[in-house]
């Protein structure tokens, strides 16, 4: 990986153009007909990305208060010997993803970073990499947004599956049935063995110690008298709580009176009231959230790239097909009931590494995958986890989703997929026994 694996923006564009030389022979369209579906989709991912770069930069404000690094540099300091603080961080980052995507996706390497402040003698790269190896099991988890999609019910659900989905599909034959329950456990144990295996037996690689120094927290040096009024605002702590207040009260409604699912805005939500009620005053959030921001750098910058590639994955030219249409066709032509939902698996695996984004899947799988899984007599709970499984499982060698952690822990892809590269192995085969054992 170190060789041969590129900076990710370098990844996204080859990719840009192994979809584009694929979709104009496999679907008859003309290259001004794929330039046309990349450009139309260059600005879907917008509003997309601006959740991604604020959970990134709301989690690390976060992570950058005093109470919360005393507190995160007191739980780094259980694990007593590198193999241990390997295992510690897998097992609280997979835990995290389970219960929410966006929150793992920060804690993880939040607290695997705080463990490399600790000990000298755990492998900086491997330790990032079990913390990012967590998020593999996040679409098996309970934010899930295909079986979360699929359990809402509506008229949205029969369109999108073209009329095979006319009911809800409960959770409990989706993300809490035992098939997907066990699955879920034996990728955290796989994962959680191979990662502490992987760790050098004697000694480290040496590491830059400017990668583990944090910032100082941001504290406002104003005197205590003769204030200007804008000085008083901008130290007013009253102002912080009453905006933390309405963000609190605001979840509150949401979550618990609505019953509502908490999603990524939720979540960002949470990071945000935690942070401005944490940090001193609100100059000094706003402060510490302009140092956190430049790690959104890539997210800026390549969200709109992989905006384009689904373009030109789902786009549908003269001849009326779409790559993503080909790609699934293609499943469905090999397959029978038994052998349904691990070609369902693979067939979204290799389309993850094109589009990596649930609600790209739904749009592109669902009217194709649910019709043929009916016809073949396959339960629509194995088939929707079988493309969410899918969806996750290349995000181990996908940079894209990698990007808020390697900010973080300021990284390149590089320095952690060849790690990745292990457990997307090993995890490939529990995820396959445990969708064959469901589907017999």
């Amino acid at each position: 990986m170190q060789r041969w694996l590129p900076e990710p923006f370098i990844f996204a564009i080859l990719l840009t153009f192994v979809a584009a030389l694929v979709a104009m022979p496999l679907c008859h369209q003309t290259p001004l007909e794929v330039v046309e579906h990349w450009g139309g989709g260059v600005w879907n991912l917008l509003a997309f990305a601006m959740q991604m770069a604020l959970i990134l930069v709301c989690g690390s404000t976060l992570a950058a208060a005093p109470v919360v690094k005393r507190a995160i540099d007191a739980m780094a300091r259980l694990p007593k010997s590198a193999p241990a603080a390997i295992a510690l961080v897998t097992v609280v980052s997979a835990i995290a993803c389970c219960l929410n995507w966006g929150f793992g996706l920060i804690v993880g390497v939040v607290f695997a970073k705080a463990i490399a402040r600790q000990r000298s003698d755990v492998d900086y790269r491997l330790l990032i990499a079990s913390a990012y190896s967590g998020f593999v099991v996040w679409h098996a988890g309970i934010s899930g947004s295909i079986p979360l999609t699929m359990a809402t019910p509506g008229d949205a659900l029969a369109m999108a599956t073209n009329g095979a989905l006319t009911e809800p599909v409960p959770l409990a034959q989706t993300i809490f049935d035992w098939h997907n329950l066990m699955t879920v456990l034996f990728v955290i144990i796989g994962i959680t063995v191979a990662n502490t295996l992987m760790h050098p037996k004697q000694g480290v690689l040496t590491i830059d110690p400017a990668l583990l120094k944090d910032d100082a927290p941001v504290v406002t040096n104003v005197p205590t008298t003769g204030k200007t009024p804008a000085q008083r605002l901008e130290q007013s702590k009253l102002l912080s709580w009453l905006v933390a207040l309405m963000l609190v009260t605001y979840l509150v409604i949401h979550l618990a009176v609505r019953g509502a699912g908490l999603d990524l805005g939720g979540v960002i939500m949470i990071f945000l009231a935690l942070g401005l009620l944490l940090h001193s005053t609100p100059v000094d959030y706003v402060r510490a959230f302009g140092k956190a921001t430049t790690g959104a750098a890539g997210i800026i910058l390549q969200f709109p790239f992989y905006a384009g590639i689904m373009g030109i994955i789902t786009g549908i030219g003269v001849s009326g097909i779409s790559l993503g249409g080909v790609m699934a066709e293609a499943c469905i032509r090999i397959s029978n009931p038994v052998t349904y939902p691990l070609l369902t698996f693979l067939c979204a695996a290799v389309l993850n590494m094109f589009v990596p984004s649930g609600g790209g899947h739904w749009a592109v799988q669902a009217p194709i995958m649910f019709t043929a899984g009916a016809n073949l007599g396959v339960d629509p709970g194995l088939t929707g986890m079988a493309i969410s499984w899918g969806d996750a499982w290349t995000n181990l060698i996908q940079p894209f989703w990698a990007l808020p952690a390697l900010a973080i822990a300021r990284l390149d892809a590089k320095d952690i997929m060849g790690y990745c590269l292990i457990d997307l192995l090993i995890t490939g085969v529990i995820i396959c026994a445990g969708l064959l054992i469901w589907a017999m």
